[in-house]
């Protein structure tokens, strides 16, 4: 069983697997095939991976392998018809990349698509993993850019008052971000469109800010669900007017395979005030912020810094392959039955729960996107994409 690990394209500083996962992957039967260097960027060398017993080659080495682990959709050149492709594909935003390999003949594993309520699943969540992470970063770079302190101070020049920081939704990486404005010392309130997510909120450190006629918009898959514009304009108002005097607006919210929805529009950020910080956590699929530069650090006419930071896990690339990987080598290590890598319409991890189930999702299956050529029976959303 070959596992191979391709160097990620440029931009994208995390690796696939780290050496710390070697052990159990050898363990398990894999012999493993790193590209020269594929792991630098994220503080992992080749001769770390090597005394892990690790193979250094080409990326010819890596993609030849029937088994392949990486982050970013790494194309096809190279990658042999059967092999298993595991990486984050956003397969409902880059239906291509489906295609391409129904049409090559390989078998892909999008890990974002993994069910993530199932128990089994939760060790292999990239979602939640890099999720966290981002959460974190994201209340960092509002801290280093705005221009005041965080926590209370009591001097003999003067009390400063605590900074105030507003989270814009609160799944993974929100409950992080307020946790993480909390331990800094900030006042922090925080929204959601799910009203379970109170409770949450609060266990956290948090203020939770309540809609009037909110209810829990949540899907059957634990994401939020979309919803009506009246509605999203009731959630704006009334967030923003929270978030008129705030220090740090922080951002959150993503549906799954659609753009992001626009929760700070450029009205509110002209109402808040000048050295107020928007850190958007989703400025690489449209942004939650009207004036959001993807990539680019601004400042509005009014004073107000937009911080459009892409890929936020990769600015923590040890930590996050590390954890990445961990997700991935669990995962891989499951497929493995009598020394094969199995890929079976038995395991939920790959095809969803099974119809009748309490995690059943109608339309969607598990990571298994496509093999043989055709697109899981399961995955119907993807297919109607796909047309």
């Amino acid at each position: 069983m070959k596992l191979g690990v391709p160097m990620e394209p440029e931009g994208e500083t995390r690796v696939g697997i780290v050496p710390s996962s070697m052990k159990k992957l050898l363990k398990a039967g894999f012999e493993v095939v790193i590209e020269t260097g594929a792991g630098k960027a994220a503080n992992y060398h080749d001769s770390d991976y090597e005394a892990a017993g690790a193979t250094i080659g080409s990326r010819s080495d890596a993609l030849g392998c029937a088994n392949i682990v990486c982050i970013r959709f790494p194309g096809l050149d190279g990658i042999s018809k059967g092999a298993n492709l595991a990486c984050v594909s956003d397969p409902f935003r880059n239906p291509e990349h489906v295609k391409a390999c129904m049409e090559a003949g390989v078998t892909l594993l999008s890990m974002d698509m993994i069910p993530r309520r199932l128990s089994r699943a939760q060790s292999m969540d990239v979602n939640s993993s890099q999720d966290n992470l981002a959460g974190y970063k994201a209340v960092l770079l509002g801290a280093a850019q705005v221009p005041k302190g965080i926590p209370m101070m009591t001097t003999s020049a003067g009390t400063i008052r605590p900074a105030k920081v507003v989270i814009m939704g609160s799944g993974v990486a929100g409950l992080q971000a307020i946790a993480t404005a909390k331990r800094l010392g900030a006042v922090v309130f925080a929204s959601d469109v799910r009203k379970s997510a109170a409770e949450q909120i609060e266990s956290v450190g948090g203020r939770f800010i309540e809609v009037d006629g909110m209810d829990d918009f949540e899907d059957e898959s634990g994401y939020a669900k979309p919803l009506t514009p009246e509605f999203i304009q009731k959630v704006n108002d009334t967030v923003c007017g929270v978030a008129a005097d705030a220090d740090i607006i922080v951002t959150t919210a993503r549906i799954f395979g659609r753009p992001a929805p626009i929760t700070v529009p450029s009205t509110a950020v002209q109402n808040f005030k000048s050295g107020a910080v928007v850190v958007d956590m989703n400025a690489d699929v449209g942004g939650n912020c009207e004036d959001t530069v993807q990539g680019e650090v601004i400042t509005t006419d009014n004073g107000v810094i937009i911080v459009g930071t892409s890929n936020l896990p990769g600015t923590l690339a040890t930590t996050s392959s590390m954890l990445y990987s961990n997700n991935l080598t669990t995962f891989m290590t499951s497929l493995v039955k009598d020394g094969e890598v199995v890929i079976s319409d038995d395991d939920d991890v790959l095809v969803g729960a099974p119809e009748g189930s309490d995690f059943y999702v109608n339309g969607m299956g598990g990571v298994l996107i496509c093999k043989d050529g055709n697109i899981h029976p399961k995955q119907t959303r993807l297919g109607g994409a796909l047309e």
